[in-house]
């Protein structure tokens, strides 16, 4: 027994030190330095502010926008690591660093299951599916108009609007291309309805996710920002109604089968959100354990679909003739779908949250979080946000205004994640999704043709405020 516990005490020695330090004991108290008003600070507000420069612009330069905020976040954190290690505090930077990498990490996971959920339902043709079912029912544009809209209301939640956005696009790029009137309306309308679904669920937006992860909200409360996100969408759709061509175009007979397993991938996408609400609520678990628990049972999934491949060409003569056709039978490789994942958006996030981490090390955050949450107050410093969105865009201000923390009632919390998520659509550069479109639907859908709408945008957008501060009253009595 001796020597057992000899090695037992050896092996757990030996563990223990290949453990980084910040794991073996808790993180002391960091010494902040002032640096608002050093030259170092002003750098690194030049750095950021050029870096999303380059990322507004992305459209024309065609540069990546994740390489602009990484360079700008390694060049940020370098000066102020510079700038401790001058006044003695060698190890400030590194341990703040390190509390915003784990932030990112968090993210991160859960953005690359819920993509590698969404692209293995694409890769089974389940959207596809959708589209083609929509353009083969003959619906008129008016018609076609609300229902892409509203499944773009009722599909963002669940997966993401950036997602949505691009396939309602694309029934109406499929319908309507060559109705530029129409296009470019039934654009506006998905773009709105998208941002506005994402705004209840908090999967439905990367600010809702923030949000949601930070424990600022609790899961089911996000829903009281149901009735006001459908105001913020039925409001100006409900305007630009009239506008729309009243002409039926002529249906296509596409058909579009799905393949194997793609309904119980859907199935096991719910149970996945399903798991991650169950180990944050009842756990106290961060959700992404429960995310990548669910990946884990995309991946079981996908073995069994490996191994019983040879039920997909059962009938088939030639396979060969068949790859690559729509519906033709491909066996599944849950790693495709991973490859897959917006790789530029995720790296994108890692800069933005650097460098909004950085700013706020200097002392930045918690200047604004003064003038807004104390001289301005609550409820017009959250309206403020959901304007700035539309012009920067929303992940960046949100994750600022989460590291403020300021004191804030649950409905403060829940007006702030509205107007930040349905803000960014009174501008087409203010969302993902409006971006997103503009590519998609190059030449009908533009910056001036939606900046026409956005009188109707804004008018949603303030209905949707009064209308939750009327039904949602009661969560701003109590912190």
């Amino acid at each position: 027994m001796n020597f057992q516990h000899k090695i037992k005490t050896t092996l757990t020695v030996l563990f223990l030190g290949l453990l980084p330090q910040g794991l073996m004991a808790a993180e002391p108290t960091v010494k902040q330095l002032d640096l608002t008003g050093h030259w170092v600070g002003w750098l690194c507000i030049g750095l950021f502010v050029l870096a999303y420069a380059l990322v507004m612009a992305e459209e024309f330069t065609h540069l990546r926008k994740s390489k602009p905020v990484i360079i700008a976040a390694g060049l940020i954190w370098g000066f102020i690591a510079w700038v401790y290690a001058a006044h003695g505090l060698t190890t400030a930077a590194e341990h703040a660093v390190r509390h915003n990498l784990l932030e990112y990490a968090e993210l991160m996971l859960f953005l690359l299951v819920a993509m590698t959920y969404i692209n293995a339902m694409e890769e089974r043709k389940v959207f596809e599916a959708l589209r083609a079912w929509l353009i083969s029912s003959g619906f008129g544009f008016r018609a076609l108009f609300w229902i892409t809209g509203t499944l773009a209301f009722f599909i963002s939640p669940i997966a993401d609007n950036l997602t949505t956005a691009l396939l309602m696009c694309a029934v109406v790029m499929a319908v309507g291309g060559d109705n530029r009137r129409f296009v470019t309306l039934a654009c506006i309308n998905i773009v709105v309805g998208a941002n506005a679904g994402g705004a209840f669920s908090p999967f439905g937006d990367i600010t809702t996710l923030m949000v949601w992860q930070k424990g600022m909200v609790e899961f089911w409360t996000f829903f009281a920002l149901f009735i006001p996100s459908a105001v913020n969408f039925v409001v100006p759709a409900t305007i630009m109604h009239f506008a729309v061509p009243d002409v039926k175009p002529k249906a296509s007979k596409e058909k579009v089968r799905m393949q194997r397993g793609a309904q119980r991938i859907v199935m096991l996408f719910l149970a996945t959100i399903a798991t991650a609400v169950s180990f944050h609520n009842f756990l106290h678990l961060p959700p992404v354990i429960g995310m990548l628990t669910g990946l884990g049972y995309l991946q079981l999934f996908g073995y069994y679909l490996k191994k019983t491949a040879h039920r997909d060409h059962q009938g088939l003569q030639d396979n060969s003739l068949h790859d690559g056709q729509m519906g033709s039978p491909v066996a599944f490789d849950v790693f495709a779908p991973v490859a897959r994942a917006e790789w530029d958006t995720l790296l994108f996030f890692y800069g933005v949250v650097l460098c909004v981490g950085g700013l706020g090390f200097i002392g930045y955050l918690g200047m604004a979080s003064e003038l807004m949450y104390t001289a301005w107050g609550a409820t017009s410093a959250n309206v403020a946000v959901g304007v700035l969105s539309a012009i920067v865009d929303n992940i960046p201000v949100m994750f600022a205004v989460l590291t403020m923390n300021p004191d804030m009632s649950t409905g403060q919390w829940l007006l702030v994640t509205l107007t930040a998520g349905v803000g960014g659509s009174m501008l087409s550069i203010g969302s993902a999704a409006g971006v997103a479109l503009m590519g998609r639907a190059r030449g009908k859908y533009t910056f001036f043709g939606h900046l026409k709408w956005t009188p109707a945008i804004a008018a949603g957008y303030i209905a949707s405020i009064l209308v939750h501060m009327s039904i949602n009253s009661a969560y701003f009595t109590a912190i």
